[in-house]
């Protein structure tokens, strides 16, 4: 009988009870296309008393998840703790240091720790596992080191937070404000309790990072990413973004210039043409640019146990077939350190919004403000008129770079007849 592949699983929040519940219920068919069957002997967590609706009898406890490494009978060791530091860290350390190879969902731990975690990999000789930690279910990540290994890569974009599109499209359908739509989405179980990490995109930024690191064979860098998240969008940007033929959508962008590497994740205005503009709800969706390839979108949900539970999985199936490519696609000294692009640098054209009082000489002492920066508008937006009230103003910019933009808008804001910040949403080709 082949031998089967022994598991140890430090974690076990609902990402970590589906790796168990996914591993016994469908345990003859990762059996065959493993090679040999894949079963969950070890764990570990905080609570031992705690119900997590799946089975733990028979599995060896671990109260220190660091011990899980170093058991001589587990073959590989997943983590599912979260967090770039501490227990999730020391437990990755521990198992590369006793060769055994790592399988994560943990996408802070590889954006901010993965040059080096790789490098530590690469001299034991074992891997690490993480298509979990981007985009739950969907195979991106062997997609991009495997399925297009052929292809240069210009750029990866997309929808990666889940939270922040499901938010952004209850607003645009029922018209509702952010902060009505967020308590919604958290007594629903789709925001947490501190949404900060979803909504100020930071979460969409270590998956970008990691996007990033694979697609331009960089090493990682999660600090050289320019972070927006969605709090300042309100319902009138959306309903003034569908009037002019757009949808809002956090994205995050990766692309390949003259210059460097521009990584950034904001919110942009999307064409109707562009199919990210119809990825709703919690849906994520990732498009890759390859030269030979041309243009891919992969779609599907972005998190939950069974999403996640499916790409861990996966990869376990890799370690028993004893599939094993570099964690970044290739081996750590042909990583090229390649610039990063500033988002002072970036070019494109702009949405911006304005109240301000409706009184003469107000809009042309913004577009001389924006003539004075060298930015060209295509379009103008008012509606209605209201002497001596506010009223929003939309302005569609040419292309131009951001440093012109922002010149422009510090000298808007000073005009006593702005009377609130400037919505500033940047505008993403079809």
């Amino acid at each position: 009988m082949t031998t089967p592949l022994s598991v140890g699983v430090a974690g076990l929040g609902t990402v970590g009870a589906g790796v168990l519940r996914l591993l016994h219920d469908n345990a003859d068919l990762i059996a065959a296309r493993a090679g040999r069957p894949i079963v969950a002997t070890a764990v570990s967590a905080r609570d031992r008393s705690r119900d997590r609706g799946v089975s733990l009898s028979g599995l060896r406890w671990h109260d220190d998840p660091v011990a899980l490494a170093s058991d001589p009978a587990v073959d590989v060791v997943v983590e599912l703790i979260g967090g770039s530091s501490g227990p999730a860290m020391a437990l990755v350390e521990a198992a590369l240091a006793a060769r055994r190879p790592v399988v994560t969902a943990n996408k802070a731990l590889m954006a901010v720790h993965g040059a080096t975690l790789a490098a530590e990999a690469e001299r034991q000789g074992v891997s690490i596992g993480f298509e979990a930690a981007v985009a739950g279910g969907i195979p991106v990540i062997k997609a991009l080191r495997e399925g297009l290994a052929g292809n240069r890569i210009d750029r990866v974009a997309g929808i990666l937070n889940g939270t922040c599109n499901y938010i952004l499209t209850v607003m645009r359908e029922q018209g509702r404000d952010f902060a009505d739509v967020l308590a919604d989405a958290q007594r629903l179980g789709y925001a947490e309790a501190d949404p900060s990490f979803d909504v100020d995109g930071i979460d969409a930024a270590h998956k970008l990072a990691i996007l990033a690191a694979l697609a331009f064979n960089r090493p990682v860098d999660f600090a050289a990413v320019h972070v927006e998240g969605i709090r300042a969008i309100s319902s009138v940007d959306i309903a003034l973004a569908r009037e002019l033929g757009y949808r809002i959508r956090l994205l995050g962008i990766a692309r390949r210039t003259a210059e460097g590497i521009e990584t950034r994740v904001h919110p942009c205005l999307v064409p109707l043409a562009n199919s990210l503009a119809h990825v709703d709800g919690v849906f994520n969706a990732v498009v890759a640019e390859g030269d030979a390839v041309g243009r891919m979108m992969l779609e599907g949900r972005g998190a939950g146990a069974g999403p996640t539970a499916s790409a861990v999985v996966a990869d376990l199936v890799d370690i028993a077939r004893g599939r094993a490519a570099p964690v970044w696609g290739v081996a750590g000294n042909a990583l090229a350190p390649l610039p990063t692009v500033p988002m002072s640098a970036h070019v494109g054209a702009y949405y911006l919004r304005l109240m301000v009082l409706d009184r003469p000489g107000v809009i042309a002492d913004v577009t001389a403000a924006l003539r004075d920066a060298g930015v060209s508008l295509e379009s103008m937006l008012q509606r209605g008129r209201a002497p001596g009230e506010t009223v929003p103003v939309v302005l569609v910019t040419h292309e131009t770079n951001e440093a012109a933009m922002r010149a422009a808008l510090d000298q808007i804001e000073q005009s006593d007849a702005v009377l609130e910040p400037p919505a500033l949403i940047r505008i993403e080709p079809a």
